[in-house]
């Protein structure tokens, strides 16, 4: 990622996320959070380079300024709370899609934030009900929204969607995962056994 309309696409595809541009100033366009308002990340042009900056919890701030030089206390913000994030081309995409989801998990505590709160502690070899999803993000009775939020999914690579199954521990459809049998290949990648598309809870249940 070395381009300010990488960082934006990443920014605007989580919920209630939006682009602004409050300075009168197009090199700050900011991405923020319908109803509180609040920035969870910066983007604009200096030296050169597209700087991002991004909020940091304090146990991750200092490990991204030491893991990468491109990584500085915050410019021209609280450099206890942000990061600035330099897009030279040094840091892997996943990476920075960490401290921008970082970010945004910061400003914003959502049903959706909660349920991929929920989906990241699923282990590997195990899978989760929708309902169980919804019972650890704090609301049984949101299932429904466990899966519209994660058909929106923002980070495939942090968040194992697919390690999510129906009541029945059945798998979803072939569209959910990029094509036919994904979701069933992942799951025996974590030593799951698939059988006629569908796991064993009482074995395999988290």
């Amino acid at each position: 990622m070395t381009t300010r309309e990488e960082a934006l696409k990443f920014g605007l595809s989580f919920p209630a996320a939006y682009q602004d541009a409050p300075f009168r100033d197009d090199n700050w366009q900011l991405v923020r959070v319908k109803g509180s308002r609040k920035a969870f990340l910066w983007t604009y042009e200096r030296e050169g380079y597209i700087h991002l900056n991004v909020k940091a919890d304090p146990e991750w701030r200092d490990f991204w300024r030491s893991a990468y030089e491109a990584v500085i206390p915050g410019w021209h913000q609280n450099k206890e709370h942000w990061n600035t994030v330099i897009l030279d081309g040094s840091i892997p995409d996943k990476d920075i899609k960490r401290m921008i989801r970082e970010s945004y998990e910061l400003v914003t505590d959502s049903p959706s934030k909660r349920i991929y709160d929920a989906v990241r502690q699923i282990p590997r070899g195990k899978v989760a009900t929708y309902a169980r999803v919804a019972e650890m993000a704090g609301n049984p009775r949101m299932y429904r929204a466990v899966g519209n939020a994660l058909h929106r999914n923002p980070d495939p690579e942090g968040i194992p969607c697919y390690r999510v199954v129906n009541s029945k521990g059945q798998l979803a459809g072939a569209f959910a995962f990029g094509g036919e049998n994904e979701q069933a290949r992942r799951l025996e990648a974590d030593g799951i056994e698939v059988v006629n598309g569908q796991v064993d809870l009482k074995k395999y249940g988290y």
